[in-house]
């Protein structure tokens, strides 16, 4: 029959015919000529099948595997039977499961990889992915156990250990983690944590809690031991204080110290973060707070202000008071909305946004009006009772989209839910309310800057905001102005800008005179200029004596007021002619005649770059402007403490256990300064 249909049957190659194709049989699948054995790539979707390791066969070795599997029949090995005896010879069967013929499964990942009778790929695969090399030598009983169940690696023999120098830096950078994002130590024990860094170390066992806390310990007191070193260089200190609330309710304080350093720079320090109770007399905090000084080997009288609330505590351990003027200003204007019709006003405001934001429908028509009008992006935002800032911000939305606000009130029906909505003299009230807000705004704006962060830039902004909103209140109807006189009033009251003895007296008004910008003092009279010029003769004469000091002594140690010994005598031309009328006026005296004829600096320029040029021509009076204008408008940094919602470091901070919390917001707080002080070691100018 095969001869009649024209074909001949195929002879192998050593002559003798070759056997036909059985029922039953794999049929070969035509390959490109390729180097044996042939392993799929990794990445690539795997299917479960038996072609796999037929497509890698020649012909003759996939007809003898055909008669192999007749011969030995369903025993229990089956197909798998000829490759049992190389799982027993090779140790890397370890670590790998044996899925049919063609694919074996990965016991460290689950990864599946396809097999072609060489354990190649299943090598290198242990090697590239989970760094495991050297298998681990054969036991016995795994060697007898025909299953296919492979055993799982310890992650602890193949990743990096604890003692090892890649292991260590892996638990320095989880540390430092846990300092600049504000984490607790318990970080390490949750599951995305773990994840995260089993995929990128595997087999690298995640530290305990206890071991971070060692560390943690270590890196807080070596950096407490540098910021005692730097803080002696410091020539005065101002101790900043913020009380804060955390999640569990608690309530803290946080002690930051700021002065200048040697370079004419801005530095703020986080010193410690303390319980406080409501009850707290402020004598004991006082004294708390010396002993805070202590610890850092910093005397008492190196303090020259405490920016706190409490005016009291301050004076009652001999330091000048000055009040946050991001707190201080909320309380101004706090008082100011509390007028009856400019409340109600505000009252009805909050009602319409609770309710676009509460009904859906509402807040659905509300949304296709303004994408008519291609003011999508507008949003209503609801004011916070703590930030007035968050007030203007909902006032100017509900104007920008009064009239879309009013049609969808006219649509809906009215309901027990519907706002009352606001009359027409109530939305005047708001444009009149929000003009003198931007102008609070403007005045916060200016204290956010850098170069404004310090109280010297305090008076005459506050002076020219509170005449600037007394111009808009002629303007305004009752009730705005009626606010804005309440507002005026507390700002007065507050800053003592109607006592004069105390405004003389305020480290905010000797700042300004220190710094090249505001020295005219233009919100003083003159007769009170020259009082505060007279007086600061005296504190010039009394801190440094009639020469300036040395650079090595310190404006409040013992003999800084003594004369210098050697005056030169009287010559001969004094006893002719008479004394010198310019030597019979102190160095310091003639310090402060040549500032106040230098020209007014730009008001966009930075006072310490000023002093930093010409401290040698004003010495005495540079050491004195190191100490005021150090000073600092707020007791947090500006952009904190004028910002107008809640931040990710409030948020966080009052997240963390007591048990933790200061050592790591210390370390938060002085990372930059501690790298700054390491820089200008190894730097020195």
């Amino acid at each position: 029959m095969a001869e009649a249909s024209g074909r001949r049957r195929p002879k192998a190659e050593d002559g003798a015919e070759a056997r036909p194709k059985e029922e039953g049989a794999d049929e070969p699948l035509p390959l490109a000529p390729q180097p044996y054995p042939q392993s799929a790539p990794e990445d690539t979707p795997l299917t479960f099948g038996t072609f796999g390791a037929a497509a890698t066969l020649c012909p003759a070795s996939s007809s003898s595997l055909s008669r192999r599997r007749r011969e030995k029949g369903a025993g229990p090995e089956g197909a798998g039977g000829a490759l049992g005896a190389d799982r027993r010879k090779s140790k890397v069967w370890h670590y790998y499961t044996k899925l049919g013929d063609a694919f074996v499964e990965c016991a460290v990942c689950k990864k599946q990889l396809s097999f072609h009778n060489s354990t190649t790929t299943m090598r290198e695969h242990l090697a590239r992915k989970h760094s495991i090399r050297d298998a681990p030598p054969r036991d016995e009983r795994g060697a007898e156990h025909e299953g296919h169940e492979a055993k799982r690696p310890r992650p602890a023999e193949s990743g990096p250990r604890h003692g090892d120098a890649r292991g260590e830096a892996i638990l320095e950078l989880v540390l430092e983690m846990i300092v600049r994002d504000l984490q607790p130590l318990s970080v390490v024990r949750d599951e995305g944590f773990g994840l995260l860094l089993g995929y990128l170390e595997p087999g690298f066992a995640l530290p305990a809690p206890a071991r971070l806390a060692g560390m943690l310990r270590h890196r807080y007191g070596a950096a407490r031991r540098q910021l005692e070193r730097y803080l002696q260089t410091a020539p005065g200190l101002v101790l900043c204080l913020e009380p804060w609330v955390s999640q569990p309710g608690h309530r803290y304080l946080g002690v930051s110290a700021s002065f200048i350093d040697a370079e004419w720079r801005r530095a703020r320090c986080l010193l410690e973060t303390r319980r406080a109770h409501q009850d707290e007399a402020e004598e004991d905090l006082g004294e708390q707070l010396r002993a805070v000084l202590a610890e850092f080997g910093v005397c008492s009288q190196a303090v020259l202000c405490v920016v706190h609330d409490g005016e009291q505590l301050a004076a009652a351990h001999g330091w000048a008071g000055l009040g946050c003027a991001a707190r201080v200003l909320q309380r101004c204007v706090e008082a100011g909305l509390e007028v009856p019709p400019v409340r109600e006003a505000l009252s009805g405001a909050r009602g319409i946004v609770r309710y676009f934001q509460h009904d859906a429908k509402a807040g659905g028509c509300l949304s296709g009006k303004l994408e008519a009008l291609n003011k999508s992006q507008c949003k209503l935002v609801l004011d916070t009772g703590s930030c007035w800032g968050s007030t203007m911000e909902m006032c100017e939305r509900l104007l920008e989209l009064r009239w879309a606000l009013m049609a969808v009130l006219e649509e809906q029906p009215r309901g027990a839910a519907a706002p009352p909505g606001l009359a027409d003299h109530q939305w005047k009230l708001l444009q009149e309310l929000v003009a003198v807000l931007r102008t609070l705004g403007i005045a916060a704006a200016f204290l956010r800057e850098e170069h404004n962060a310090s109280a010297s830039a305090l008076m005459p902004c506050v002076h020219g905001v509170a005449a600037a909103i007394g111009q808009q209140a002629e303007a305004a109807g009752a009730a705005v102005a009626a606010a804005v006189g309440r507002i005026r009033a507390e700002l007065r009251r507050r800053w003592g800008l109607e006592d004069e003895e105390k405004l003389l007296e305020s480290p905010a008004v000797i700042a300004s005179f220190l710094d090249p910008r505001f020295k005219e003092l233009r919100f003083l009279s003159p007769a009170l200029r020259s009082e505060l010029h007279g007086r600061l003769k005296a504190l010039l004469s009394q801190t440094f004596g009639h020469c300036p000091p040395s650079p090595g002594t310190h404006p409040w140690g013992p003999g800084s007021g003594a004369k210098t010994e050697g005056a030169p005598s009287p010559s001969a031309y004094d006893i002719l002619l008479g004394k010198d009328p310019t030597e019979s006026t102190p160095e310091i005296h003639r310090q402060l005649e040549n500032y106040l004829v230098e020209p007014l600096c730009k008001r966009s320029a930075d006072p310490l770059l000023w002093w930093r040029s010409n401290e040698r021509r004003f010495p005495a009076l540079a050491r004195l402007s190191r100490r005021y204008l150090a000073v600092p408008a707020t007791a947090v940094p500006p952009q904190q403490a004028f910002a107008t919602g809640d931040s990710a470091l409030r948020h966080r901070r009052a997240a963390l256990p007591h048990e933790e919390l200061h050592q790591i917001l210390f370390l938060h707080h002085n990372r930059d300064l501690l790298e700054a002080g390491r820089s200008a070691q190894r730097d020195p100018r």
